[in-house]
């Protein structure tokens, strides 16, 4: 049985609810969004002067990424939650909405309808980020009311794809998929059927979602949308309260940022304090909940517990850094115990996310790797000097079937399970990560560390590895392990 979230609504005369089995429910589910797409761009740089031209930074670019945003943001945390999706959303005819209709459809678990309007212009918004601070957003967008004819085709595709699915989200952000009376008929025909429909709104009249299941908006939506006053939260649930029976939603759920999530139902209200630990970028946390919330519906969850995680999803959103997803594995390493060493063993996506964050704090991330089978005084001697050569040091793991591959049965001696247990509960390792690879170099390039650190093997220059992370400017480090293991973690005896 889990621990029940720090600070959740449960009452004390209620049955704890096991929350890891809730998770790995989502994963078997599947879910329809229909609202408006757009093109995240993301131009990662560095700034190291000023313009001759005028008094602004030159960005020197790195790298670019392209993802799918707005609605298709929800469609890329149902995904990563394992949930198959149906999309149904409106591009133009355009760059930006031939890659979007790429991006989209090369999701797994995905059944896309991007319709097209000729002329129409595809959302498209650009970040100019170094340092990770933004230097710029550029926006692009046209939010006229879609065709009336693609519209009614779109009335006509949802109908059969809610049949198909269990619940449906409309994810408006105002920019004319959802406009008009288009929600309505999407709610009525939801009703017809049987299937639950949640909306995250846009704009103060929330007539036009009359009858949905679920409404989930933010403080200042609650407010332009009632005219009342959100500063409190007994307001905030005389709000929601009224913005319910007007307009006949089943529940409202209010996302409050810094202060968690109130949930105002036919039963009452519940309020569900924030779950983040470090908050790094808000972007698109609203997006991660309302995935979560579909998710949860979609398995029969009772609505207290999917809206728990819609809340413990945003929690674990914010403490990443840029538009990242939140997967199964966020959810159950969330759930384990904060002094569980369990919590250092994490996927490689996750690594890379952390990686992330730790370098926007300014810190050095060093990575080392290795059998570990048995642990003995020099890998100890190996941990604690890389340790002390980095702010943050990540080992990556040989699984059993890489050292069976190089060394032969009976190795490894000790399953990957239990040498990543050893590991973990150092305190010099901060992360430990399994690759199926003989060798590391996939996992270095994703890690991108700003700190290789090696054993001693006299050919340190050939070392794929070491190129690599000499080529983006780190450090490669030959730990010396004729070295006494020190009492306290040290600055390494090195050679570089």
């Amino acid at each position: 049985m889990n621990q029940i979230m720090p600070g959740s609504a449960q009452r004390p005369d209620e049955p704890q609810p096991d929350l890891a089995a809730a998770v790995r429910k989502l994963a078997h589910t599947n879910v329809l969004v229909i609202g408006d797409v757009m093109l995240d761009r993301y131009t990662y740089g560095e700034v190291t002067r000023i313009s001759q031209e005028a008094p602004v930074p030159v960005l020197t670019i790195e790298r670019e990424v392209a993802l799918p945003g707005g609605a298709g943001n929800v469609v890329r945390n149902l995904t990563a939650l394992g949930a198959a999706t149906a999309f149904i959303s409106v591009v133009g005819d355009d760059q930006a909405g031939s890659d979007l209709t790429g991006l989209v459809g090369g999701q797994p678990n995905v059944e896309p309808w991007l319709l097209v309007q000729g002329g129409r212009t595809t959302t498209l918004k650009t970040r100019l980020i170094a340092a990770g601070q933004h230097l710029l957003r550029a926006d692009r967008e046209q939010t006229d009311p879609i065709h009336p004819k693609l519209a009614d085709r779109l009335l006509r595709i949802a109908v059969d794809a809610m049949a198909a699915t269990s619940v449906t989200v409309l994810s408006d952000y105002g920019k004319g998929v959802l406009s008009a009376g288009v929600p309505a008929k999407l709610v009525e025909a939801a009703r017809k059927i049987g299937r639950k429909l949640i909306v995250d709104p846009r704009g103060s009249d929330f007539s036009r979602y009359a009858g949905a299941d679920v409404v989930m908006p933010n403080r200042q939506e609650l407010s332009a949308a009632t005219h009342m006053p959100v500063d409190t939260e007994a307001a905030i649930v005389a709000a929601a309260q009224h913005l319910r029976t007007a307009h006949g939603f089943g529940a409202v759920v209010v996302t409050r940022g810094n202060d968690g999530m109130t949930l105002v139902d036919v039963t009452g209200s519940q309020h569900f304090p924030a779950e983040a630990a470090d908050v790094f970028d808000t972007s698109g946390a609203g997006d991660t909940a309302l995935a979560a919330l579909g998710a949860a519906l979609a398995a029969q969850l009772p609505l207290a517990v999917a809206v728990r995680l819609a809340n413990l999803a945003a929690g674990i959103s914010v403490g990443k850094v840029g538009a990242s997803v939140v997967r199964e594995a966020d959810f159950l390493a969330a759930l384990t115990p904060q002094h569980s060493a369990l919590r250092k063993i994490v996927t490689r996506e996750e690594a890379v996310e952390q990686a992330e964050r730790w370098r926007h704090r300014g810190w050095r991330v060093g990575f080392t790797n290795g059998f570990f089978d048995l642990l003995h005084p020099g890998h100890i001697a190996l941990l604690e000097q890389a340790r002390g050569a980095c702010d943050r040091l990540i080992v990556g793991l040989n699984s059993d079937l890489s050292v069976r591959r190089q060394k032969g049965a009976p190795h490894p001696v000790q399953p990957e399970a239990a040498r990543g247990a050893v590991l973990a509960s150092f305190a010099c390792v901060d992360q430990v990560c399994l690759f199926e690879e003989d060798a590391p170099e996939t996992l270095i390039a994703a890690l991108r560390p700003d700190v290789l650190i090696i054993r001693p093997n006299g050919a340190v220059e050939d070392d794929p590895g070491a190129e690599m992370v000499r080529g983006w400017g780190g450090r490669v480090i030959e730990i010396d392990l004729t070295q006494k293991v020190p009492a306290q973690p040290a600055k390494a005896a090195m050679k570089v």
